[in-house]
Protein backbone atom coordinates (compact mmCIF):
# COMPACT_ATOMS: atom_id res chain seq x y z
CA UNK A 1 0.00 0.00 0.00
CA UNK A 2 0.94 3.56 -0.65
CA UNK A 3 3.11 4.54 2.37
CA UNK A 4 1.30 8.32 2.33
CA UNK A 5 -1.89 6.78 3.45
CA UNK A 6 -0.85 3.95 5.85
CA UNK A 7 -3.60 2.86 8.39
CA UNK A 8 -2.00 3.13 12.44
CA UNK A 9 -0.86 0.17 13.82
CA UNK A 10 -3.17 -2.27 15.81
CA UNK A 11 -2.33 -3.19 19.16
CA UNK A 12 -2.09 -7.30 20.18
CA UNK A 13 -4.10 -8.08 23.01
CA UNK A 14 -5.89 -11.13 24.09
CA UNK A 15 -8.99 -12.43 24.14
CA UNK A 16 -10.41 -13.14 27.26
CA UNK A 17 -10.55 -16.41 28.92
CA UNK A 18 -13.84 -17.94 28.45
CA UNK A 19 -16.15 -17.96 31.26
CA UNK A 20 -17.01 -21.49 33.47
CA UNK A 21 -20.92 -22.77 32.87
CA UNK A 22 -22.82 -22.78 35.99
CA UNK A 23 -26.29 -23.36 36.93
CA UNK A 24 -28.64 -20.52 36.17
CA UNK A 25 -29.17 -18.18 39.14
CA UNK A 26 -32.85 -18.02 40.79
CA UNK A 27 -35.50 -15.40 39.18
CA UNK A 28 -34.62 -11.93 41.15
CA UNK A 29 -36.94 -8.73 40.79
CA UNK A 30 -37.19 -7.30 37.32
CA UNK A 31 -34.24 -4.83 36.68
CA UNK A 32 -34.47 -1.14 37.51
CA UNK A 33 -32.36 -0.28 33.95
CA UNK A 34 -34.35 -2.29 31.01
CA UNK A 35 -31.79 -1.24 28.74
CA UNK A 36 -29.20 -3.73 30.30
CA UNK A 37 -31.67 -5.93 28.09
CA UNK A 38 -31.47 -3.77 25.28
CA UNK A 39 -27.75 -3.91 25.29
CA UNK A 40 -27.34 -7.65 25.11
CA UNK A 41 -29.72 -8.09 22.90
CA UNK A 42 -28.01 -5.19 20.18
CA UNK A 43 -24.55 -6.87 20.71
CA UNK A 44 -25.95 -10.77 20.40
CA UNK A 45 -27.95 -9.58 16.94
CA UNK A 46 -24.76 -7.26 15.70
CA UNK A 47 -23.06 -10.60 15.86
CA UNK A 48 -25.66 -12.88 14.02
CA UNK A 49 -26.45 -14.90 17.19
CA UNK A 50 -29.67 -16.64 17.92
CA UNK A 51 -30.66 -16.62 21.29
CA UNK A 52 -30.24 -20.07 21.79
CA UNK A 53 -26.74 -19.93 20.65
CA UNK A 54 -25.44 -16.84 23.20
CA UNK A 55 -27.03 -18.80 26.07
CA UNK A 56 -24.98 -22.13 25.48
CA UNK A 57 -21.79 -19.83 25.08
CA UNK A 58 -22.78 -18.43 28.27
CA UNK A 59 -24.09 -21.27 29.83
CA UNK A 60 -27.07 -20.39 30.58
CA UNK A 61 -31.19 -22.06 29.34
CA UNK A 62 -32.25 -20.04 26.41
CA UNK A 63 -35.27 -18.68 28.11
CA UNK A 64 -33.51 -17.24 30.98
CA UNK A 65 -31.37 -15.64 28.46
CA UNK A 66 -34.74 -14.32 26.38
CA UNK A 67 -35.83 -13.07 29.77
CA UNK A 68 -33.22 -11.25 30.64
CA UNK A 69 -33.28 -8.99 27.20
CA UNK A 70 -37.08 -8.57 27.18
CA UNK A 71 -36.26 -6.88 30.72
CA UNK A 72 -38.45 -9.67 32.75
CA UNK A 73 -35.40 -11.31 34.81
CA UNK A 74 -32.37 -8.72 36.49
CA UNK A 75 -29.13 -9.30 35.13
CA UNK A 76 -28.00 -7.33 38.35
CA UNK A 77 -26.42 -10.60 39.80
CA UNK A 78 -22.43 -10.38 38.85
CA UNK A 79 -22.13 -13.77 38.04
CA UNK A 80 -24.84 -13.56 35.28
CA UNK A 81 -23.65 -10.75 33.99
CA UNK A 82 -19.91 -11.92 33.60
CA UNK A 83 -20.98 -14.86 32.10
CA UNK A 84 -23.51 -13.28 29.49
CA UNK A 85 -20.50 -10.31 28.92
CA UNK A 86 -18.01 -13.11 28.56
CA UNK A 87 -20.24 -15.10 26.26
CA UNK A 88 -20.17 -11.62 24.02
CA UNK A 89 -16.90 -11.08 24.53
CA UNK A 90 -16.99 -7.66 26.13
CA UNK A 91 -17.08 -6.21 29.94
CA UNK A 92 -19.78 -7.01 32.30
CA UNK A 93 -19.48 -2.65 32.60
CA UNK A 94 -20.63 -2.59 28.59
CA UNK A 95 -23.78 -4.19 29.85
CA UNK A 96 -24.37 -2.25 32.73
CA UNK A 97 -24.62 0.81 31.21
CA UNK A 98 -22.46 3.28 29.61
CA UNK A 99 -23.10 7.04 27.99
CA UNK A 100 -23.06 6.85 24.22
CA UNK A 101 -19.67 8.51 22.42
CA UNK A 102 -20.40 11.95 21.03
CA UNK A 103 -19.62 10.05 17.46
CA UNK A 104 -22.25 7.40 18.03
CA UNK A 105 -25.15 10.15 19.03
CA UNK A 106 -24.27 12.23 16.13
CA UNK A 107 -24.19 9.01 14.02
CA UNK A 108 -28.37 8.47 15.39
CA UNK A 109 -28.69 12.30 14.92
CA UNK A 110 -27.94 11.91 11.11
CA UNK A 111 -31.10 8.99 10.94
CA UNK A 112 -33.30 11.13 13.11
CA UNK A 113 -32.87 14.08 10.54
CA UNK A 114 -33.83 11.97 7.48
CA UNK A 115 -37.62 13.14 7.88
CA UNK A 116 -36.66 16.86 7.84
CA UNK A 117 -34.94 16.23 4.94
CA UNK A 118 -37.76 14.34 3.22
CA UNK A 119 -40.32 16.59 4.30
CA UNK A 120 -38.32 19.38 2.40
CA UNK A 121 -37.93 17.54 -1.03
CA UNK A 122 -41.55 16.94 -0.44
CA UNK A 123 -42.29 20.68 -0.49
CA UNK A 124 -39.48 22.28 -2.94
CA UNK A 125 -41.68 21.51 -6.19
CA UNK A 126 -40.86 24.04 -9.08
CA UNK A 127 -43.73 23.41 -10.50
CA UNK A 128 -45.13 25.20 -7.18
CA UNK A 129 -44.76 29.29 -6.59
CA UNK A 130 -42.82 29.73 -4.01
CA UNK A 131 -43.97 32.23 -1.61
CA UNK A 132 -42.11 34.10 1.29
CA UNK A 133 -38.44 35.55 1.03
CA UNK A 134 -34.94 33.99 1.55
CA UNK A 135 -31.42 35.08 2.27
CA UNK A 136 -29.36 36.50 -0.20
CA UNK A 137 -28.20 34.35 -3.21
CA UNK A 138 -24.33 34.87 -2.25
CA UNK A 139 -25.34 33.76 1.33
CA UNK A 140 -26.88 30.84 -0.16
CA UNK A 141 -24.47 29.80 -2.29
CA UNK A 142 -21.72 29.99 0.76
CA UNK A 143 -24.12 27.83 2.77
CA UNK A 144 -23.83 25.12 -0.66
CA UNK A 145 -20.26 25.04 -0.39
CA UNK A 146 -20.54 24.43 3.45
CA UNK A 147 -22.54 21.61 2.95
CA UNK A 148 -20.76 20.17 0.16
CA UNK A 149 -17.61 20.78 2.68
CA UNK A 150 -19.12 18.73 5.66
CA UNK A 151 -20.14 15.50 3.31
CA UNK A 152 -16.56 15.61 2.18
CA UNK A 153 -15.92 15.31 5.45
CA UNK A 154 -18.29 12.14 6.25
CA UNK A 155 -20.30 15.11 8.61
CA UNK A 156 -23.61 13.13 7.57
CA UNK A 157 -25.51 14.58 10.72
CA UNK A 158 -23.84 18.30 10.31
CA UNK A 159 -24.68 18.16 6.45
CA UNK A 160 -28.59 16.89 7.02
CA UNK A 161 -29.20 19.48 8.77
CA UNK A 162 -28.48 22.37 7.35
CA UNK A 163 -29.95 21.19 4.12
CA UNK A 164 -33.58 21.25 4.54
CA UNK A 165 -33.98 25.29 4.96
CA UNK A 166 -31.03 25.71 2.24
CA UNK A 167 -33.46 24.10 -0.23
CA UNK A 168 -36.47 25.58 0.90
CA UNK A 169 -34.57 28.90 0.22
CA UNK A 170 -32.86 28.29 -2.95
CA UNK A 171 -36.74 26.91 -3.76
CA UNK A 172 -37.79 30.62 -3.08
CA UNK A 173 -35.14 32.10 -5.02
CA UNK A 174 -35.93 30.08 -8.12
CA UNK A 175 -38.59 32.54 -8.70
CA UNK A 176 -36.58 35.65 -7.86
CA UNK A 177 -34.13 37.66 -10.59
CA UNK A 178 -31.51 35.53 -10.15
CA UNK A 179 -33.31 32.76 -10.85
CA UNK A 180 -30.70 31.17 -13.19
CA UNK A 181 -28.07 30.52 -10.66
CA UNK A 182 -30.09 29.51 -7.50
CA UNK A 183 -31.47 27.17 -9.87
CA UNK A 184 -27.88 25.68 -10.33
CA UNK A 185 -27.17 25.79 -6.49
CA UNK A 186 -30.35 23.97 -6.24
CA UNK A 187 -29.32 21.35 -8.41
CA UNK A 188 -26.26 20.96 -6.61
CA UNK A 189 -27.79 20.98 -2.99
CA UNK A 190 -30.54 18.27 -4.20
CA UNK A 191 -27.87 16.11 -5.46
CA UNK A 192 -25.93 16.60 -2.17
CA UNK A 193 -29.10 15.88 -0.40
CA UNK A 194 -29.20 12.31 -2.64
CA UNK A 195 -25.62 11.66 -1.89
CA UNK A 196 -26.54 12.08 2.35
CA UNK A 197 -29.96 9.70 2.12
CA UNK A 198 -27.66 7.08 0.03
CA UNK A 199 -24.95 7.15 2.94
CA UNK A 200 -27.54 6.86 5.45
CA UNK A 201 -29.66 4.11 4.10
CA UNK A 202 -32.35 5.70 2.44
CA UNK A 203 -31.77 5.18 -1.31
CA UNK A 204 -36.02 5.54 -2.10
CA UNK A 205 -35.78 9.34 -0.55
CA UNK A 206 -32.63 9.21 -2.56
CA UNK A 207 -34.32 8.87 -5.67
CA UNK A 208 -36.60 11.35 -4.49
CA UNK A 209 -33.68 13.99 -3.92
CA UNK A 210 -32.71 12.78 -7.72
CA UNK A 211 -35.74 13.39 -9.26
CA UNK A 212 -35.40 17.10 -7.62
CA UNK A 213 -31.65 17.54 -9.10
CA UNK A 214 -33.45 16.50 -12.42
CA UNK A 215 -36.21 19.09 -12.36
CA UNK A 216 -33.38 21.81 -11.41
CA UNK A 217 -31.23 20.56 -14.44
CA UNK A 218 -34.04 20.70 -16.76
CA UNK A 219 -35.36 24.22 -15.94
CA UNK A 220 -31.46 25.79 -16.08
CA UNK A 221 -31.10 24.19 -19.54
CA UNK A 222 -28.10 23.01 -19.17
CA UNK A 223 -26.56 19.61 -20.79
CA UNK A 224 -23.92 19.26 -18.48
CA UNK A 225 -26.17 19.85 -15.21
CA UNK A 226 -28.57 17.11 -16.82
CA UNK A 227 -25.81 14.73 -16.93
CA UNK A 228 -25.13 15.77 -13.24
CA UNK A 229 -28.49 15.33 -12.29
CA UNK A 230 -29.00 12.01 -14.56
CA UNK A 231 -26.11 10.43 -12.11
CA UNK A 232 -27.32 11.28 -8.80
CA UNK A 233 -30.66 9.46 -9.97
CA UNK A 234 -28.39 6.73 -11.44
CA UNK A 235 -27.20 6.10 -8.09
CA UNK A 236 -30.06 6.22 -6.26
CA UNK A 237 -31.73 3.64 -8.57
CA UNK A 238 -28.96 1.67 -7.96
CA UNK A 239 -28.65 1.66 -4.34
CA UNK A 240 -32.52 0.83 -4.44
CA UNK A 241 -31.43 -2.46 -6.37
CA UNK A 242 -33.18 -1.41 -9.69
CA UNK A 243 -30.00 -2.15 -11.56
CA UNK A 244 -31.60 -1.99 -14.84
CA UNK A 245 -32.88 1.20 -14.29
CA UNK A 246 -29.67 2.83 -13.23
CA UNK A 247 -27.71 1.19 -16.15
CA UNK A 248 -30.27 2.85 -18.47
CA UNK A 249 -30.42 6.06 -17.01
CA UNK A 250 -26.59 5.91 -17.16
CA UNK A 251 -26.44 4.64 -20.36
CA UNK A 252 -29.16 7.62 -21.94
CA UNK A 253 -27.62 10.59 -19.97
CA UNK A 254 -24.06 9.60 -21.30
CA UNK A 255 -24.95 9.28 -25.56
CA UNK A 256 -26.78 12.64 -24.61
CA UNK A 257 -23.74 14.34 -23.00
CA UNK A 258 -21.23 12.56 -25.45
CA UNK A 259 -22.36 16.06 -27.93
CA UNK A 260 -21.20 18.13 -25.45
CA UNK A 261 -18.38 16.87 -23.77
CA UNK A 262 -16.30 19.62 -24.89
CA UNK A 263 -18.06 21.87 -22.61
CA UNK A 264 -16.81 23.05 -19.16
CA UNK A 265 -17.45 19.91 -16.47
CA UNK A 266 -18.78 17.94 -19.55
CA UNK A 267 -15.98 14.91 -19.22
CA UNK A 268 -16.05 14.67 -15.87
CA UNK A 269 -19.73 14.16 -15.75
CA UNK A 270 -19.72 12.04 -18.14
CA UNK A 271 -17.25 9.93 -17.06
CA UNK A 272 -18.90 9.90 -13.65
CA UNK A 273 -21.75 8.51 -15.72
CA UNK A 274 -19.57 5.19 -17.30
CA UNK A 275 -18.52 4.93 -13.74
CA UNK A 276 -22.14 4.05 -12.34
CA UNK A 277 -23.16 2.26 -15.29
CA UNK A 278 -20.02 0.00 -14.65
CA UNK A 279 -21.38 -0.72 -10.63
CA UNK A 280 -25.04 -1.65 -12.80
CA UNK A 281 -23.76 -3.66 -14.90
CA UNK A 282 -21.42 -5.96 -12.58
CA UNK A 283 -24.67 -5.46 -10.34
CA UNK A 284 -26.30 -7.55 -13.23
CA UNK A 285 -23.76 -10.45 -13.57
CA UNK A 286 -22.58 -8.73 -16.71
CA UNK A 287 -18.56 -8.15 -16.54
CA UNK A 288 -17.27 -7.46 -19.75
CA UNK A 289 -20.08 -4.38 -19.82
CA UNK A 290 -18.61 -3.59 -16.52
CA UNK A 291 -14.68 -3.66 -18.01
CA UNK A 292 -15.80 -2.06 -21.04
CA UNK A 293 -17.35 1.05 -18.64
CA UNK A 294 -14.34 1.15 -16.37
CA UNK A 295 -12.12 1.54 -19.62
CA UNK A 296 -14.13 4.56 -20.99
CA UNK A 297 -13.77 6.10 -17.52
CA UNK A 298 -10.24 5.61 -17.18
CA UNK A 299 -9.55 7.04 -20.50
CA UNK A 300 -11.31 9.91 -19.89
CA UNK A 301 -9.51 10.38 -16.50
CA UNK A 302 -6.39 10.02 -18.21
CA UNK A 303 -7.66 13.39 -19.97
CA UNK A 304 -8.95 15.38 -16.95
CA UNK A 305 -6.74 14.29 -14.41
CA UNK A 306 -7.67 14.78 -10.94
CA UNK A 307 -10.53 17.28 -10.73
CA UNK A 308 -13.35 18.22 -8.43
CA UNK A 309 -15.78 19.60 -10.47
CA UNK A 310 -19.74 19.77 -9.46
CA UNK A 311 -17.89 17.59 -6.26
CA UNK A 312 -17.35 14.56 -8.16
CA UNK A 313 -13.25 14.17 -7.65
CA UNK A 314 -13.15 12.38 -11.19
CA UNK A 315 -10.33 11.74 -11.95
CA UNK A 316 -7.69 8.49 -12.33
CA UNK A 317 -7.52 8.05 -8.36
CA UNK A 318 -11.50 7.70 -8.00
CA UNK A 319 -11.79 5.12 -11.74
CA UNK A 320 -9.31 3.09 -9.42
CA UNK A 321 -11.74 3.28 -6.00
CA UNK A 322 -14.67 2.69 -8.08
CA UNK A 323 -12.97 -0.49 -9.58
CA UNK A 324 -12.39 -1.51 -6.05
CA UNK A 325 -15.82 -1.19 -4.77
CA UNK A 326 -17.35 -2.66 -7.44
CA UNK A 327 -14.97 -6.04 -7.27
CA UNK A 328 -15.25 -5.53 -3.81
CA UNK A 329 -18.55 -7.30 -3.07
CA UNK A 330 -18.51 -10.24 -5.14
CA UNK A 331 -15.75 -9.83 -7.35
CA UNK A 332 -12.01 -10.79 -7.52
CA UNK A 333 -10.91 -9.76 -3.91
CA UNK A 334 -7.23 -10.14 -4.88
CA UNK A 335 -7.89 -7.60 -7.30
CA UNK A 336 -9.02 -5.25 -4.95
CA UNK A 337 -5.85 -5.66 -3.21
CA UNK A 338 -4.01 -5.27 -6.53
CA UNK A 339 -5.53 -1.83 -7.02
CA UNK A 340 -5.25 -0.58 -3.86
CA UNK A 341 -1.00 -1.02 -3.70
CA UNK A 342 -1.08 1.01 -6.62
CA UNK A 343 -3.22 3.64 -5.07
CA UNK A 344 -3.11 6.68 -3.39
CA UNK A 345 -6.04 7.99 -1.44
CA UNK A 346 -4.45 11.14 -0.45
CA UNK A 347 -4.85 11.71 -3.85
CA UNK A 348 -8.40 13.05 -3.24
CA UNK A 349 -8.84 15.29 -0.11
CA UNK A 350 -11.74 14.08 0.94
CA UNK A 351 -13.23 11.47 3.08
CA UNK A 352 -16.48 10.61 1.14
CA UNK A 353 -14.00 9.20 -0.80
CA UNK A 354 -11.05 7.91 0.94
CA UNK A 355 -13.11 5.94 3.12
CA UNK A 356 -14.60 3.36 0.36
CA UNK A 357 -10.52 2.73 -0.26
CA UNK A 358 -9.81 1.76 3.29
CA UNK A 359 -13.35 0.07 3.63
CA UNK A 360 -13.39 -1.58 0.54
CA UNK A 361 -9.54 -2.87 0.92
CA UNK A 362 -10.54 -4.31 4.12
CA UNK A 363 -14.05 -6.37 2.80
CA UNK A 364 -11.29 -7.64 0.12
CA UNK A 365 -8.97 -8.58 2.97
CA UNK A 366 -11.60 -10.21 4.89
CA UNK A 367 -12.51 -12.16 2.08
CA UNK A 368 -9.36 -13.45 1.09
CA UNK A 369 -8.39 -14.85 4.36
CA UNK A 370 -5.02 -14.97 6.18
CA UNK A 371 -5.02 -11.25 6.10
CA UNK A 372 -7.25 -10.62 9.27
CA UNK A 373 -4.87 -8.19 11.22
CA UNK A 374 -4.26 -6.19 8.42
CA UNK A 375 -8.36 -6.62 7.35
CA UNK A 376 -8.72 -5.07 11.12
CA UNK A 377 -6.02 -1.60 10.08
CA UNK A 378 -8.08 -0.75 6.89
CA UNK A 379 -11.74 -0.71 9.03
CA UNK A 380 -10.23 1.10 12.29
CA UNK A 381 -8.38 3.67 9.36
CA UNK A 382 -11.83 4.22 7.28
CA UNK A 383 -13.69 4.67 11.22
CA UNK A 384 -11.18 7.31 12.19
CA UNK A 385 -11.40 9.23 8.90
CA UNK A 386 -15.35 8.86 8.76
CA UNK A 387 -17.04 7.17 11.24
CA UNK A 388 -20.82 8.07 10.93
CA UNK A 389 -20.31 6.23 6.91
CA UNK A 390 -18.92 3.42 8.83
CA UNK A 391 -21.13 2.98 11.60
CA UNK A 392 -24.22 3.49 9.15
CA UNK A 393 -22.54 0.83 6.69
CA UNK A 394 -24.57 -2.44 6.21
CA UNK A 395 -21.80 -3.85 3.81
CA UNK A 396 -19.34 -3.36 6.80
CA UNK A 397 -21.52 -4.85 9.52
CA UNK A 398 -21.77 -7.91 7.63
CA UNK A 399 -17.92 -8.10 6.94
CA UNK A 400 -17.17 -7.14 10.96
CA UNK A 401 -19.16 -9.93 11.63
CA UNK A 402 -17.10 -12.19 9.77
CA UNK A 403 -14.21 -11.12 11.39
CA UNK A 404 -15.33 -11.42 14.70
CA UNK A 405 -16.50 -15.02 13.90
CA UNK A 406 -12.49 -15.55 13.53
CA UNK A 407 -11.51 -12.91 15.78
CA UNK A 408 -11.26 -15.44 19.70
CA UNK A 409 -8.86 -17.20 17.67
CA UNK A 410 -6.47 -14.05 16.51
CA UNK A 411 -4.59 -11.14 17.83
CA UNK A 412 -6.77 -8.18 17.21
CA UNK A 413 -10.20 -8.87 17.84
CA UNK A 414 -10.48 -6.29 21.78
CA UNK A 415 -10.57 -3.40 18.91
CA UNK A 416 -12.50 -5.15 16.18
CA UNK A 417 -15.31 -5.72 19.06
CA UNK A 418 -15.09 -2.14 19.73
CA UNK A 419 -15.58 -1.19 16.51
CA UNK A 420 -18.36 -3.44 16.74
CA UNK A 421 -19.97 -2.33 19.72
CA UNK A 422 -19.93 1.52 18.39
CA UNK A 423 -21.81 0.29 15.28
CA UNK A 424 -24.46 -0.94 17.18
CA UNK A 425 -24.54 2.41 19.55
CA UNK A 426 -24.58 4.55 16.64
Amino acid sequence: MTRSADPARVSRSADPAPVPRSADPAPVPRSADPAVGERIRARRLLRGWSIRYAASRAGLSHATWSRIERGLQAANNRFTLAQIAGALDCAPGDLAGADVPAPDRATAAARASVLGLRRALVDIDLSDPPAGSAPPLAALSHSVVLANALFDACDYAATARLLPDLLRDLHTETAGPDHAAALRLLCDATSLACSVLRALGHPADAFVAAQRCRDAASAAGDPVLDGYAAYALARAATACGSYQRGQTIAERAADDLSRHVSRPGGAEILGSLHLVAALASRSRDRPDDSRECLAEAASLARRTGETNTLNMFFGPTNVDIWAMSIEAGDGDPARVVEIARRTDPAAIPAGVRQVFYYADTARALARLGGHDREAIRFLLTAERIAPQHVRTSAELATTIRDLLDRSRRQAGGSELRALGERMQAG
